[in-house]
């Protein structure tokens, strides 16, 4: 298994033991549903809802390194807590209010659906992100 996948693995295993609400989403989720790109992240959408966010955010920073010195504060105002691995990958989690994951049959991650994918990706609305929505609705057409 890649570094990556590792690190994607044992987030989902960190949220899995808390019983929290989550999704991959991002390059990992692309793999299963659209055109496979590089990727050098893990990016997770994390059910939170509105003003429970310290109920996650403190016991994500006590076992995962944020990347900004006020790592706290970046989520509490963009709702993104920007971390590490332990072994150095870069993990993105967006503090969501909704969605829906299945497994990948892969691996057993938990990613978003194509559907979900392609609303986060419009959303971001980056060049990347157009032509990986291209890449998804071929590869979803008929679904």
């Amino acid at each position: 298994m890649t570094p990556l996948l590792a690190a994607a693995l044992e987030l989902q295993d960190f949220f899995g033991a808390r019983q929290w609400k989550f999704c991959i989403i991002g390059g990992i989720a692309l793999l299963r549903w659209g055109e496979p790109r590089f990727t050098r992240d893990v990016d997770v959408s994390l059910l939170t809802g509105f003003g429970r966010e310290e109920e996650f955010i403190g016991p994500i920073l006590s076992a995962y390194p944020g990347r900004l010195p006020d790592a706290a504060e970046f989520a509490r105002r963009n709702r993104v807590l920007l971390l590490d691995s332990p072994q150095g990958i870069p993990i993105d989690i967006a503090l969501a209010v909704g969605g829906a994951s299945q497994p990948l049959r892969v691996c057993s991650l938990r990613t978003c659906s194509a559907e979900d994918l392609i609303v986060l990706k419009l959303f971001a609305f980056r060049t990347r992100d157009v032509a990986d929505v291209e890449t998804l609705v071929v590869r979803q057409r008929g679904r």
